[in-house]
């Protein structure tokens, strides 16, 4: 052996001896299992024990279902609650968006017919409204009222190098371009909206013919109740602050720089007060388009010859007496409104502006009717040179009625037609007012015809006069050559606390009757505007000759001035 040969010193290497890894108890069992023999059950995990069978859950073929489970007392109850709940503001989700759609399509649908019935007006020209027209003389106060508020509160106090700018909300087809572009002085840029885009054109084509352009002038259409004016090109380039009004509980001041001078609106206003949302949109384009200092200026009814004629009316009738005997005639309204004479609350009447849009006729002035003979009291005009019809109401009313059709003025009962207060409104209440005829009022040209109960506030008329809410009482206006147009009574504090909020100050406010006084029956020694009066002759509402017409050379007839005194002017300052 290898070993043997070794020197005797030298000791033999012990053989290595390979190191065993400790084994476990289960390793050992493994190794076990390997090397013995195989047993059936050794690698698998025992059966599980069967399950004992529900009788009740035995279906007799052979198959089981899993057992159900328990529940606790009442969870179904609540169950069923929760679903039902659920259920409820599903449903009440979906009735809330089916309203607000249909208040959309409402608006929507009202503007369209608002716009499609002055688009189809005919446009009649300035001979025809002179000489034919049976309400001329109306006409011409009215015009004159308008140059009245423009010629006293248009021009600022500090003119522009570029000049004035003025915004005419409601314009129609431009009928008072004539009286900006006479103005003392002038101008520099003329803005008017209107949401009937055929009269916007005719206003265009209007200001393209005329010769003596002194001002510019710029037509859009736009509904400028319903929607921001910002949306207007001009005036987003003039200035406008979208934050006007209130907001976070304080009032929000006007822009420092920018914005129009003057704010126009005549024969408009009221049809704002349908809704409070629209009255306060119209509030927000106004005060957000004028700067500081600015204007506002215009005409509307007066809410305090409507409330005073109402509560007379309603107070007359005696207890026990049917309103249909009692109702208000020509013949009392005209009594009415003497009485509203002498405490000098007239108000101003011109329909040049839009109203509801639910109807399908409104009225509008431009519209033929028989020649009327010249008489003493309403002689034409020859040197009339004060530009236009100013008063056509190129604004939106609300369409009449299929069944109502126009008056003729020259009937022997010279009654309106008479009015559904139902008609084209929510379903009436069920209290007496639903069936009572109308309460009305007015004479052989004009008639008021308001509805007994008012479905917007769903209550009857007020019997004090006071009506509150402020917002959706409804009546029906009649004038000769005209049809019956739904306005809204504009309540006249509750108007001038909600101008106030979008910092809009009252400056101003007179009749028709006493803005005429001013230059007309003036007391001895009092002073007379004399330009005023210059134009009051120009414009066909005083003779030169003061021994002609009537009352000290008056142009206008009885009948006339008592349609004038259901409106007034009114004039607001931006503070």
């Amino acid at each position: 052996m290898a070993g043997d040969d070794l020197p005797s010193n030298v000791t033999a290497p012990r053989p290595i001896q390979k190191r065993k890894r400790p084994q476990d108890n289960a390793a050992r069992a493994n190794k076990s299992a390997r090397t013995s023999t195989p047993n059936a059950y050794a690698r698998r995990t025992p059966p599980p024990e069967p399950k004992p069978v529900d009788p009740e859950q035995d279906d007799n073929d052979g198959d089981q279902s899993p057992p159900r489970k328990l529940k606790r007392p009442g969870a179904g109850a609540r169950m069923a609650r929760e679903q039902r709940q659920a259920a409820e503001a599903v449903r009440h989700r979906r009735e809330e968006d089916q309203r607000r759609q249909a208040q959309e399509e409402r608006q929507r649908s009202g503007a369209d017919l608002v716009a499609e019935h002055y688009n189809a007006v005919p446009q009649l020209g300035r001979e025809w409204r002179k000489t034919d027209s049976q309400i001329k003389g109306l006409r011409n106060l009215n015009n004159w009222i308008k140059s009245t508020l423009i010629q006293k509160f248009a021009r600022p106090e500090i003119i522009p190098q570029h000049g004035y700018l003025v915004l005419d909300m409601a314009c129609g087809k431009g009928g008072d371009l004539g009286k900006w572009s006479k103005a003392s002085p002038p101008p520099g840029l003329y803005v008017g909206c209107d949401i009937a885009d055929v009269s916007i054109e005719q206003a265009r084509g209007r200001w393209a013919e005329t010769r003596r352009k002194v001002m510019d002038a710029e037509f859009y259409v736009q509904d400028t109740f319903g929607r921001p004016l910002f949306e207007v090109p001009i005036v987003r380039q003039v200035g406008f602050n979208p934050n006007c009004g209130p907001g976070n509980g304080i009032i929000q001041g006007g822009m420092p720089t920018g914005g129009f001078d003057v704010v126009s609106m005549m024969f408009a206003l009221h049809y704002s007060f349908e809704r409070e949302d629209l009255a306060r949109g119209m509030l927000k384009n106004v005060a957000g388009a004028l700067k500081k200092g600015g204007r506002f200026i215009g005409c509307m009814p007066n809410s305090d010859v409507i409330s005073a004629t109402v509560k007379r009316s309603l107070q007359a009738e005696a207890p026990g007496t049917t309103p249909s005997r009692k109702s208000a005639t020509p013949g009392r309204a005209a009594e009415g409104n003497a009485e509203d004479k002498e405490d000098g609350e007239e108000d101003d009447w011109d329909p040049e502006k839009p109203a509801d849009a639910d109807e399908e006729d409104d009225w509008d002035p431009e519209k033929p009717s028989e020649p009327q003979q010249p008489t003493n009291d309403t002689p034409s005009n020859p040197n009339n040179d004060e530009e236009d019809d100013d008063w056509d109401p190129e604004k939106p009313s609300e369409p009449t009625p299929p069944t109502q059709a126009p008056q003729d003025p020259s009937s022997s009962n010279n009654k309106a037609p008479a009015m559904d207060p139902s008609a084209s409104t929510t379903p009436a209440a069920t209290d007496s007012s639903t069936t009572a005829p109308p309460l009305e009022w007015g004479n052989t040209l004009y008639k008021v015809s308001f509805p007994r109960h008012q479905p917007l506030p769903n209550r009857p008329l007020p019997r004090d006069g006071t009506f509150r809410p402020p917002y959706g009482w409804k009546y029906f206006y009649h004038l000769a050559e005209a049809v019956n147009a739904p306005e809204y009574v504009v309540p006249w504090e509750g108007f001038r606390a909600l101008a106030e909020e979008y910092g809009l100050e009252l400056m101003y406010r007179k009749g028709f009757r006493e803005v005429l006084g001013e230059v007309h029956d003036v007391e001895p020694g009092v002073p007379v505007d004399r330009i005023l009066t210059e134009l009051a002759e120009r414009m066909g509402v005083l003779s030169r000759d003061r021994s002609a017409g009537r009352d000290g050379g008056l142009l206008v007839s009885e009948e006339e001035m008592e349609a004038a005194g259901f409106y007034h002017a009114f004039c607001f300052y931006k503070t």
